[in-house]
C-alpha cells in the first residue's frame, strides 16, 4: 500500500505533480506550479514524508473515486485541509492551468515610448468628413512644410471649435490610413475616462512651439531622448500597443507614463479636466 502510494506522492522543483484516475485506467500525470494552489497557513515542506507517514493517506482510486480526482503531494501537517481546499479551486481537470499575467517591465515601457514621435500641432483648418459622421479631418502643422491631414474619430465628444486653432498633441509616426477616402497621416491624442463617454484631446502649454517633440521624465531627461522610430518599426514592433495601457492622467489631470510627466519645453501636457483617465 505505501509503495502504491508513494507513486502518487512526487514533488519535482516547484510543482507538485498530479495523477488522475478513473476507477478502469490511469491518465498521465500533469504537473503545475505551486503558484496555482491556494494560499495556506503552512506550505509544502523541501523534504518528503516518510512511507509510514503517508500510506495511511486515502490517495488509492477505489470504485468510489469519482471519475476525475486529483491526487496530490501534500507536506503539509494537515493533508486534508489542502486537499479540501485545492479540490475546490479545480473545475476543470481537463483545461491548462492559468497562470498570473507578466509584470509588465517598465523600464522597456519607458524605453519603447521614447521611440513614439508625439508632437505638438496645431489645427489650422478642421471640418466633417464628407463621408462618414463619426469622424473630423483637421490640418494640423506640426512643424512640416505642409499640414498633416489626420482623421479624428471626435464627433460624438468633441465640439469642432474646440478642435479649430487649438494646440494638440499628435502621434506623428504611424503608418498613413486610408479613412473613407482620406488618408490620416497620424493621430490627435486625447484622454477618455473608463466608460469613454467623455473624450478631451490632450492640450500641451499654450507657449509651446507646433512640431516639438515631447518626452517622458523629467526636464534632464529631454537631452538623453532617442531618435524616432520609423512607421515600419512602431507598427511591426507593436510599440504602441505595448506604450498605450501605460499612458494615464493623474488626480492633477497631467498626462503621465508611469509616474513620468508627459513633457514639452514649455511644460507639462495636460487633459482639461479628466482625472486617473486612460490616454489614446
Amino acid at each position: 500500500m505505501a509503495a502504491a502510494n508513494a507513486n502518487h506522492l512526487l514533488k519535482a522543483r516547484g510543482t507538485i505533480l498530479f495523477y488522475r484516475h478513473n476507477h478502469h485506467t490511469f491518465i498521465p500525470p500533469r504537473f503545475l506550479p505551486f503558484s496555482l494552489l491556494p494560499s495556506l497557513n503552512t506550505k509544502p515542506t523541501s523534504t518528503f514524508p516518510s512511507l509510514s507517514s503517508i500510506s495511511h493517506l486515502p490517495f488509492t482510486p477505489s470504485p468510489s473515486t469519482p471519475p476525475h480526482h486529483f491526487r496530490f503531494l501534500c507536506t503539509s501537517s494537515d493533508a486534508s485541509t489542502f486537499a479540501s481546499t485545492f479540490t475546490s479551486t479545480v473545475v476543470d481537470s481537463g483545461s491548462a492551468p492559468q497562470s498570473e499575467p507578466p509584470v509588465p517591465d517598465m523600464g522597456a515601457v519607458k524605453e519603447a515610448a521614447n521611440l513614439l514621435d508625439i508632437r505638438v500641432g496645431k489645427v489650422v483648418k478642421a471640418w466633417q468628413h464628407p463621408d462618414a459622421d463619426s469622424l473630423y479631418v483637421e490640418e494640423v502643422d506640426v512643424g512640416e512644410d505642409e499640414p498633416r491631414t489626420i482623421c479624428s474619430g471626435l464627433v460624438k465628444y468633441v465640439p469642432i471649435d474646440q478642435i479649430q486653432d487649438k494646440k494638440v498633441l499628435v502621434l506623428a509616426n504611424l503608418k498613413p490610413r486610408n479613412m473613407r477616402g482620406i488618408k490620416s497621416n497620424g493621430m490627435l491624442m486625447a484622454a477618455s475616462d473608463a466608460s469613454h463617454e467623455n473624450v478631451e484631446l490632450l492640450v500641451p502649454p499654450e507657449d509651446s512651439v507646433p512640431g516639438e517633440r515631447i518626452w517622458f521624465g523629467s526636464e534632464e531627461e529631454k537631452e538623453n531622448q532617442t531618435a524616432a522610430a520609423t512607421a515600419n518599426q512602431i507598427q511591426k514592433k507593436k510599440i504602441w500597443e505595448l506604450v498605450q495601457p501605460h499612458l494615464k492622467t493623474d488626480a492633477a489631470c497631467i498626462a503621465m507614463l508611469d509616474g513620468h510627466y508627459m513633457r514639452t519645453s514649455a511644460g507639462p501636457v495636460v487633459s482639461k479636466s479628466l482625472k486617473d483617465a486612460n490616454i489614446s
